[in-house]
């Protein structure tokens, strides 16, 4: 006879063990984000806001916060994983929610290519009769083969970079201060105002450095592991968004203090060379290329690993032709889908560094527009919070944080909105292709998120 007990247990869903608290949310909204993200985009931001990049990073952090805070309102009412994408699906429907993530996965394909890019550059700074691209190539052929042979050390040897880079960042803050040419109070401030130029160039630098913001959405894909996460998620990623902003705002100074004049770099694309020899030497630059690399080969692996099994998952669900399902049958391995990716991460030979991050920035901006209109619908006015601060939380803020993203959007390169408007075709197409053959909404389960049957979950503020 089974006991009822336990088949009581055993009809309840399946959820994670609740063991995160609010430190341990915030480490990984800033892990997610990436130390040396600030890096990456400092030459070609700087260029752009000309030489008033921390002007760019204030406006950034200010405008991702009001997105943070939508964030994490969705995510203390419908606290289970799922991100953008679930959240447009419980707004919108599974069209909008399909589509979102649809856009999105433009970060997945792009986000390895930057990578790329960047180890064939720094790359170049040490071996300089090497020509970047061969680098680049170089790093694609390693990150493939650790994808195809799958690595555990991964996550492990993450820390250790994590940490290493930390120092990197500490010991070039202080070396920037102590060795500035000029600390006074007008070579501070001067980067902070606007420039000849107005408003423009900071927001065309804000759209760029808003890369280095992303990964505090991941913040909400945890909410299933996290202990009261009604209250905790939401500060976690506000919280770890506005950490990193100070930290990128500070980096940012220290940068215009040990090199004023930013037309005096050589390699805008490759800037964290010559902020690190500038601040500190050879020895600091030298510790900084070896610890960014190795940085590169990791996130670039953890990156193309994650696209690899999203394409195999899309091809298993039959939003894709199915024959990576039928390749992983039979071979037990998604590294088919891993050989692919490689072959799309070609594209990094013929772009540049600043094109991938608009193409990130593209599917990003818009995912994180659609979470502003995620809140406003669903908390507003499906669910009515509207009492005490419901007004400010769940309609004004949302607002500015929608328009501030469409702001920074319209600052993208031209190019970015035809590959990205052909991009969004192609998804359309699939689709209305697939949904008539199916007979019912596809699901974009990114995550793994089953986004169809989420439910709302009302609660007293």
């Amino acid at each position: 006879m089974t006991d009822p007990t336990l088949a009581s247990e055993s009809s309840r869903p399946r959820t994670m063990k609740r063991s995160l608290g609010l430190p341990a949310l915030i480490a990984y909204g800033l892990t997610s984000m990436g130390v040396l993200s600030v890096v990456s985009v400092y030459g070609p931001a700087t260029a752009l806001s000309d030489g008033h990049l921390p002007a760019a990073y204030v406006a950034a952090i200010i405008i991702m916060l009001f997105t943070a805070h939508s964030y994490g309102r969705m995510a203390a009412h419908v606290p289970i994983t799922g991100g953008a994408y679930a959240y447009a699906t419980r707004a919108f429907g599974p069209a909008t929610g399909f589509l979102t993530g649809w856009v999105m996965m433009l970060d997945y394909l792009f986000l390895p290519m930057v990578n790329f890019l960047l180890f064939g550059l720094y790359f170049n700074s040490l071996f300089t009769m090497i020509p970047s691209w061969v680098g680049t190539l170089i790093c694609i052929a390693i990150v493939a083969f650790l994808s195809v042979i799958g690595v555990s050390w991964i996550k492990r040897m993450n820390s250790v970079v994590i940490v290493a880079s930390v120092l990197v960042i500490i010991v070039f803050l202080t070396l920037a201060i102590l060795n500035a040419p000029d600390l006074s109070f007008e070579a501070v401030m001067t980067p902070l105002s606007l420039g000849e130029g107005g408003i423009g160039p900071i927001f065309a630098a804000a759209a760029i450095v808003a890369f280095a913001f992303l990964g505090f959405d991941g913040v909400s894909t945890l909410a299933e592991e996290t202990k009261d996460p009604r209250r905790k998620v939401p500060k976690g990623i506000v919280l770890s968004t506005l950490f990193a902003g100070l930290g990128y705002l500070a980096f940012s100074v220290a940068g215009s203090l040990i090199v004023p004049d930013w037309t005096q770099l050589d390699n805008l694309d490759a800037a964290g060379t010559e902020l690190m020899q500038q601040a500190g030497g050879d020895v600091l630059m030298v510790v900084f290329v070896i610890v960014n690399v190795v940085g590169i080969v990791l996130c670039g692996t953890a990156a193309q690993m994650s696209v690899s099994r999203v394409l195999f998952a899309m091809g298993r669900d039959r939003i894709l032709p199915p024959v990576l399902a039928r390749l992983h049958r039979r071979f037990r391995t998604p590294y088919v889908a891993a050989i692919l990716v490689s072959v799309i991460a070609l594209v990094a030979l013929f772009i540049t560094l600043d094109q991938a991050v608009y193409m990130i920035n593209f599917g990003a901006l818009v995912a994180f527009a659609v979470v502003n209109l995620a809140t406003i619908k669903v908390l507003f006015f499906d669910m009515r919070l509207r009492s005490g601060w419901g007004l400010v939380r769940h309609l004004i803020m949302p607002t500015i944080g929608f328009v501030s993203i469409a702001w920074l959007w319209t600052s993208l390169a031209p190019f970015t909105y035809a590959l990205g408007g052909v991009w969004l075709a192609i998804g359309i197409a699939i689709y209305v292709v697939r949904r008539k053959q199916s007979g019912g909404p596809l699901a974009l389960q990114i995550d793994g998120a089953a986004t169809e049957t989420m439910p709302t979950l009302q609660y007293q503020d």
